[in-house]
């Protein structure tokens, strides 16, 4: 993802992060909450890289979590 447009890398608001991410709003919601997804604000909307959170999800799978 490293040679993305940063507009097409960007997901904004929760439900296009859960639909990415294959969960739901809540779910999405919840880690954000408890700061343990790598999201960010963007006024009142979360937002999230693609690219971003392939790295995170590849950290993940490689710590065995």
């Amino acid at each position: 993802a490293h040679n993305v447009p940063a507009r097409l890398d960007v997901l904004r608001g929760a439900k296009a992060i859960a639909v990415f991410m294959e969960t739901t709003e809540k779910r999405i919601y919840a880690l954000h909450g408890q700061r343990l997804l790598p999201l960010y604000v963007e006024g009142s909307t979360i937002c999230a890289r693609k690219s971003t959170l392939v790295a995170w999800i590849e950290r993940q799978e490689a710590q065995g979590g």
